[in-house]
């Protein structure tokens, strides 16, 4: 094993072998729900996430990552290396009644648990699943040794308070249905079980591979009053002002280059200044509570990283970050009345969501949101660290997908990828092996073929520096030159038409190959809604 560890990261320069090690690396895959691309400190935000920061500032963060704009579809593909389709998910945790559309994972794509389990690694999930409803497709059904969360796309993180009453946080660990318990949060909860599951492994002299699935800050907006105060007043100034902030923050930092043309402003979004007063509180307390969710987030990874030290397994670890997709647009609408809401914003009982108009905010520099196919849908902060290993301060463009991260982890592990398991043969991975650019030998992934999108209906080719986009239920194709125009403000369609035509061509053998299907011969008789059961 240490003669294929020190083969695997032969030639990559600034990188020890890791055959140095007397133990393969620990793996730990951290994923948040429906944050935007600029909502933690490390890419431009005021929210206060010390220890991602630290996880960035110590390793190495990409520009350019992608998802596949949506909850399980990006789920799907993360921990299969499969695009959504090929795993059975290319719409959602939902039956529409072909395979590429059947709302699980299929057997011929393995799991990240299946596979690193058979390689000799422990592995651990807590968060949320969202990857097949029935019992069959739980996480300790598909190569998890140990689970605690729950299956659907979203939960309540209070179970009962001062004000109004939730309804029941049903939990599961390892197949065994458990309620969450007055006066428990659910980020935390999840986090105390991914550490009591850590502390239990650290006898089994074996590697692990955690998957720490945080549902915040994903809707419902509830946070713990303590969190909540930190943000007082922070969001008096308003949506535009904040977003001249994170700006100006990104150019700072290196996320965004100077020469890159940014999105322009949202025409849905009001005029902060246009707001009345009352309008103004409601919004302001949006966002606080938004904040504080993700900053209990950042407070629990905090704790993540104490544990790794004192079981002396931090200089042993690879961590990644990342979001399933970009903050949730939809309503920007100040007149909309908030629905079931049984209390104030934050607490138990509590329904609203972020939207629109603060998540105009979160996905800067970007365009458009959640389920759309231009950057602020599929486009998530990509952070990874691993003293020694992966290049310390590094901001790259990267260019990565989520189905990169599969054959990274096995190569990493030194896990053979099996070509039969359970007696179905695996599907090949689509993605690419991240190493070399987290090592920093190279900036970018070479990839050699575009990376393509569809879900129901939206649809995106990616290839160099072109992006090609269409949006639902439109079937014309934008085309935006991303070396200049990340914010996708010029439609360079009519100037270039061989671009669109080579890159649409592509767009149709991958379709083909992963079995995309007409969304309007598929879709739903009640397509679902956004937001609301997602």
């Amino acid at each position: 094993m240490k003669q294929l560890l020190t083969c695997l990261l032969l030639g990559i320069s600034g990188i020890p072998a890791l055959s140095q090690k007397s133990a393969r690396p620990n793996i730990i895959l951290i994923m948040v729900d429906d944050m935007g691309y600029s909502d933690i400190g490390a890419y431009g935000s005021e929210i206060k996430t010390p220890n991602i920061d630290k996880l960035a500032s110590e390793g190495t963060r990409f520009r350019e990552f992608y998802n596949n704009s949506i909850c399980a579809p990006t789920r799907a593909s993360l921990i299969t290396g499969q695009y959504a389709h090929r795993a059975g998910m290319g719409y959602f945790d939902v039956n529409l009644g072909l395979p590429a559309y059947q709302g699980f994972l299929n057997k011929e794509s393995l799991t990240l648990a299946e596979v690193l389990k058979q390689n000799g690694y422990s592995t651990l999930m807590a968060g949320k699943s969202h990857l097949g409803k029935d019992s069959i497709y739980w996480p300790n059904q598909r190569g998890f040794e140990q689970f605690y969360g729950f299956i659907p796309g979203a939960s309540n993180y209070f179970d009962i308070g001062a004000y109004g009453k939730a309804e029941p946080v049903v939990l599961i660990k390892n197949n065994q249905q458990e309620k969450l318990k007055p006066g428990e949060y659910l980020t935390d909860k999840i986090t105390d079980n991914a550490l009591e599951f850590l502390q239990t492994q650290n006898k089994t002299g074996k590697p692990f591979f955690l998957y720490l699935a945080f549902n915040a800050p994903h809707w419902p907006l509830q946070a713990l009053p303590e969190d909540i105060a930190k943000y007082k007043g922070r969001y008096d100034i308003g949506w535009d002002s904040l977003r001249q902030e994170r700006i100006a923050r990104q150019k700072t930092l290196g996320i965004l280059l100077p020469d890159e043309r940014i999105a322009t402003r949202d025409t849905e979004v009001p005029k902060w200044d246009n707001l009345t007063y009352d309008q103004k509180q409601l919004w302001k307390a949006k966002m606080e509570v938004y904040a504080a969710m993700l900053d209990r987030v950042d407070q629990n990874i905090g704790r993540l990283l104490t544990t790794l030290k004192e079981l002396k397994k931090d200089n042993n670890t690879l961590i990644v970050f990342l979001s399933d997709n970009g903050a949730q647009g939809g309503y920007a609408s100040t007149a909309r009345k908030p629905q079931r809401n049984t209390g104030p914003i934050g607490t138990p009982g509590s329904y609203d969501y972020q939207e629109q108009s603060w998540a105009y905010v979160s996905n800067t520099p970007l365009r458009q949101y959640k389920n759309n196919m231009h950057e602020g849908g599929i486009c998530t902060p990509f952070i990874a660290w691993f003293p020694g290993y992966v290049k310390r301060g590094a901001i790259v463009k990267g260019t990565g997908h989520i189905i990169d991260i599969a054959p990274t982890f096995y190569a990493l592990a030194g896990a053979k990828y099996p070509e039969k398991y359970n007696g179905h043969t695996a599907l090949p991975l689509a993605g690419k092996n991240l190493l070399p650019v987290l090592s920093g030998q190279a900036a970018e992934v070479d990839r050699g073929e575009a990376l393509c999108w569809e879900r129901a209906g939206n649809r995106a080719v990616r290839k160099g520096k072109w992006k090609i986009v269409s949006t639902y239920p439109l079937y014309t194709w934008e085309l935006y030159d991303l070396s200049k125009d990340r914010g996708e403000t010029t439609d360079l369609s009519g100037k270039f038409p061989d671009v669109v035509n080579e890159l649409s061509v592509e767009y149709s053998q991958w379709a083909a190959k992963t079995g995309v299907a007409d969304y309007d011969k598929i879709k739903p008789a009640q397509p679902m809604a956004i937001p609301g059961a997602n």
